[in-house]
C-alpha cells in the first residue's frame, strides 16, 4: 500500500508538469514557495490541477468499480467494460445530448447511472448459470452487448453531428477538463460509494467464497450482490460523466492487486482490497496519462484521449491472463442452436427456399433506393437500351448490392468456421482480432493518404488482417489452438486494434474522420464491379474448400478426444480452417468495411433450420448472412433517403436482439 501510494504522489508529481503551455517544473517550484507568477498560477488552477484531479478520481473509482465486479460475479475478468457498463453510460449520455436535452453535471452523471445499470444488468443475467465456460461467456456477453450499444452509439454520431460535436473523442476518455466543477460535484459521490463498500466489506469476503458459504455464515447474498452493482455501476457512472468511458482500467487494476493479494497474507480481505484498488486505479490512470504526453508532447496530446492508452495497455494485460489460464476446449460447446428433426428433403426445400428469397430480396435492392426503379429499367439496363438516369442509378445500386450480398456470405462463412472451430456457440469472426486488424490497417491509409484509391485502403485492410491474425494464432499455438485462450487473446488484440483505430481517428482532420468513422461502421457506398473480385474471388474458393472439409468441422465442433481418435490432426486442421476464416473475413471487412453480428447470427439461425451437420450448415448460413447484409444495406439507403445509414450498423441493431435471445436460450440449457 505504501509502495502504491509513493509511486501515485510520483506520478501526480510528474502529471502535474506536463502540459501544452510553457509553465515546467521552476515555475511551479516558484509558486510553492511563495513566488507570485501568475500566468503559472492560471495554468495551475485552471488546466493542471483539473486534469490531475480527474485522473484521481476515475482511477479510484474505476479501480473499485471493477474489483467489486470481479468479487460479486466471481470473475476475475469482469470489469465496466467486459460487463458492457462504460458503453451503456455512453449511449445514454450521447442520446441525450442528441436529442437536445441539456443536463447539469449530477444529472449527466444520472443518465449514465441509468445506462450502464441496465446494461451490466442485462449481461449478468444472459451470462449466469454457466458451467465451465463462464469466463468467457461473460466476456463474449459483455463485449457482444457492447458491440451493439456502441453501433446506436455511431448512429446517433452520424445522425447528428453538430450536437455530438466532439462526443466521439470524449467517448474514448479523455483526462481534458474546462474547470473543477465535475470533481466537485461528482467527488463527493465517488467518496461516499466507496465508504459505502467498507460497510460490506465483510459480506463480500464471504460472497467470493461463493453463495453456499457465504449464506450458511448468514450473509443475504442476493442483497450483498445487489448493492455491490449498485454502488460499482454508480462508481462507473461517475468515471464516465468525468472523462468518458477510459477502457479496462476497471479490469487491469483490480487484477494486479489480487496477483499481489495473492503473495501477501491477509490482504485478500476486502478492507484492504479497496484501497488497494484505488490505488492502483489511480497510478494506471495517471501513469497512462504520463505516457501519452511524453510521447506525443504536451500539444498532440490534448487530442489523443487518455482511454488510448489505457485500453492498449489493458489489452496487453488481458492477453498476458489468457496466456497464464489453462489451455482448455471444455465447457465451452453447450448453448448450441440445433434445428428441429426435417426430413432431408425439408433440408433442401429450406435451403432452395432461402435461394429464392435472396433473389427476390436482391432484385427488391436493385428497385429501392433514394430514386425508385421498375422492373422494366432492370431488364433494359441489362440489355443495354435503359435511358441515362437509369444507367446512371443502375452503375452505382448493382454493385452495392453484389457487395452487401458477398460481404454477407464471406463473413457468415467465416462465423460458421469461428464456432465450430472455437467450440463457443457466442462467437464470431471480430474476436479474433481479424476485423479489428484490417481496420487498422484501412484507417491508417485512410488517414495518412487522404486521396488513397480503393486498392490501397483494401491493401492496408488485408495487411492489418493477416498481422492480428499471426498475432493471435502465434499466440495461441502454444495450447494448440484452444477455445478458451484463443478467444481471450483474440478479444484483447480486438481491444488493442479499436484503441488504435480511434487513435488513429481522432488524430486526423475532421473530414478523414467522418470517411474512417463511416468505413468503420460498415458501408456498400461508392463500390465498383473491379473492387468486388478479391472477395468474389475469395468467397467462390472457400465454399468448396470448407465444404470439403465439412467432416473436420463436424468433428471439432464436437470434442477434442473424438476427432484425434478418428485421425484428425486438431492443431493442424483449427489452423487451417481459420486461415480460411481469416481470409474470408478480411477481404469482406477490406470491401464493405466493419459489419458485425453477421457471423454470429447467420451460423445459428442455418443450425436452428437444417441441423448442426456443416454439409447444410456452411450453404444455408452463406445465403442468410447475404440475405441479412442485403436487407440492412436496402434499409440504410431506403428509410433516410436521401441521408444514408451504414449496413453494418444496421446489422448490429438487427442482431442484437437474436444474440440476446440466444444467450438467454443457451443460458436456460446450461
Amino acid at each position: 500500500m505504501a509502495l502504491g501510494a509513493v509511486l501515485a504522489a510520483l506520478l501526480a508529481a510528474v502529471h502535474v508538469t506536463q502540459g501544452a503551455s510553457s509553465v515546467g517544473l521552476p515555475e511551479l517550484l516558484g509558486l510553492l514557495v511563495g513566488g507570485s507568477d501568475d500566468q503559472a498560477a492560471a495554468v495551475l488552477v485552471a488546466s493542471r490541477m483539473p486534469r490531475l484531479l480527474a485522473g484521481v478520481l476515475v482511477g479510484v473509482a474505476l479501480g473499485v468499480a471493477g474489483l467489486v465486479m470481479q468479487t460479486v460475479s466471481r470473475n476475475i475478468l469482469a470489469s465496466p467494460d467486459t460487463l458492457a457498463v462504460n458503453a451503456g453510460a455512453y449511449l445514454a449520455v450521447v442520446a441525450v445530448t442528441a436529442f437536445g436535452v441539456v443536463l447539469p453535471i449530477v444529472g449527466g452523471g444520472a443518465v449514465a447511472f441509468v445506462g450502464g445499470l441496465a446494461a451490466a444488468t442485462l449481461v449478468l443475467a444472459l451470462s449466469a448459470g454457466a458451467r465451465g465456460g463462464g469466463t468467457v461467456r461473460l466476456v463474449l456477453a459483455g463485449s457482444a452487448i457492447a458491440l451493439a450499444l456502441a453501433a446506436l452509439t455511431t448512429m446517433l454520431l452520424l445522425l447528428f453531428p453538430e450536437r455530438t460535436t466532439g462526443l466521439y473523442a470524449w467517448g474514448n476518455g479523455t483526462l481534458a477538463q474546462t474547470g473543477m466543477d465535475p470533481m466537485f460535484q461528482l467527488g463527493p459521490v465517488v467518496l461516499v460509494a466507496v465508504g459505502a463498500l467498507f460497510v460490506i466489506a465483510r459480506p463480500l469476503d464471504l460472497v467470493s467464497l461463493g453463495d453456499d458459504t457465504a449464506t450458511t455464515l448468514g450473509v443475504r447474498v442476493r442483497r450483498t450482490r445487489l448493492g455491490g452493482i449498485l454502488i460499482a455501476v454508480l462508481l462507473s457512472a461517475a468515471a464516465v460523466t468525468i472523462a468518458g468511458p477510459i477502457g479496462f482500467v476497471g479490469l487491469a487494476a483490480p487484477a494486479i492487486v489480487r496477483l499481489v493479494a495473492v503473495r501477501v497474507p491477509g490482504m485478500q480481505r476486502h478492507v484492504l482490497l479497496i484501497p488497494a484498488a484505488a490505488v492502483t486505479g489511480v497510478v494506471v490512470v495517471l501513469g497512462a496519462d504520463v505516457l501519452l504526453r511524453l510521447v506525443f508532447g504536451g500539444q498532440a496530446a490534448v487530442a489523443v484521449p487518455t482511454g488510448v492508452v489505457t485500453t492498449i495497455f489493458g489489452a496487453v494485460f488481458l492477453i498476458a491472463l489468457a496466456l497464464r489460464a489453462k489451455a482448455s476446449s471444455d465447457g465451452a460447446a453447450s448453448g448450441f442452436v440445433m434445428g428441429a428433426a426435417l426430413s432431408p428433403r425439408a433440408r433442401l426445400l429450406v435451403i432452395v427456399g432461402a435461394a429464392a428469397l435472396l433473389v427476390a430480396v436482391g432484385v427488391a435492392s436493385l428497385l429501392l433506393g433514394d430514386a425508385k426503379l421498375l422492373g422494366g429499367d432492370v431488364v433494359n439496363w441489362i440489355t443495354g437500351r435503359a435511358g441515362p438516369l437509369v444507367e446512371f442509378v443502375m452503375n452505382t445500386r448493382a454493385p452495392r448490392v453484389a457487395a452487401a450480398i458477398l460481404a454477407g456470405a464471406a463473413l457468415a462463412l467465416a462465423g460458421t468456421v469461428v464456432q465450430a472451430v472455437a467450440r463457443n456457440p457466442l462467437a464470431e469472426p471480430a474476436i479474433l482480432g481479424v476485423t479489428g486488424g484490417a481496420g487498422v490497417g484501412a484507417v491508417l491509409v485512410i488517414t495518412a493518404w487522404p486521396l488513397a484509391t480503393f486498392l490501397g485502403v483494401t491493401a492496408g485492410g488485408l495487411v492489418g488482417a493477416v498481422l492480428a491474425a499471426a498475432i493471435v494464432f502465434g499466440l495461441s499455438a502454444a495450447g494448440g489452438l484452444a477455445s478458451t485462450r484463443l478467444i481471450l487473446i483474440g478479444l484483447g488484440v480486438s481491444a488493442a486494434t479499436a484503441a488504435s483505430t480511434a487513435m488513429l481517428i481522432i488524430a486526423t482532420d475532421p473530414y478523414n474522420a467522418a470517411k474512417a468513422l463511416t468505413w468503420m461502421s460498415g458501408s456498400t457506398y461508392g463500390r465498383t464491379v473491379p473492387q468486388l473480385v478479391p472477395l468474389l474471388i475469395v468467397v467462390l474458393l472457400a465454399l468448396p474448400v470448407l465444404l470439403s472439409a465439412r467432416r473436420e468441422l463436424d468433428l471439432l465442433a464436437f470434442d477434442d478426444d473424438t476427432p484425434r481418435v478418428l485421425g484428425v490432426a486438431i492443431g493442424r486442421s483449427r489452423f487451417g480452417l481459420l486461415a480460411v476464416s481469416v481470409a474470408l473475413t478480411a477481404t469482406a471487412v477490406a470491401a464493405v468495411g466493419v459489419i458485425g453480428f453477421v457471423g454470429l447470427v447467420a451460423p445459428h439461425a442455418a443450425r436452428a433450420l437444417v441441423g448442426s451437420r456443416h454439409a447444410r450448415v456452411l450453404p444455408l448460413a452463406a445465403l442468410l448472412g447475404a440475405l441479412l447484409v442485403c436487407i440492412a444495406d436496402t434499409l440504410g439507403r431506403t428509410v433516410i433517403a436521401p441521408a444514408q445509414l451504414p449496413a453494418g450498423l444496421l446489422t448490429a441493431v438487427v442482431g442484437a436482439p437474436y444474440f440476446v435471445w440466444l444467450l438467454w436460450r443457451s443460458r436456460r440449457a446450461a
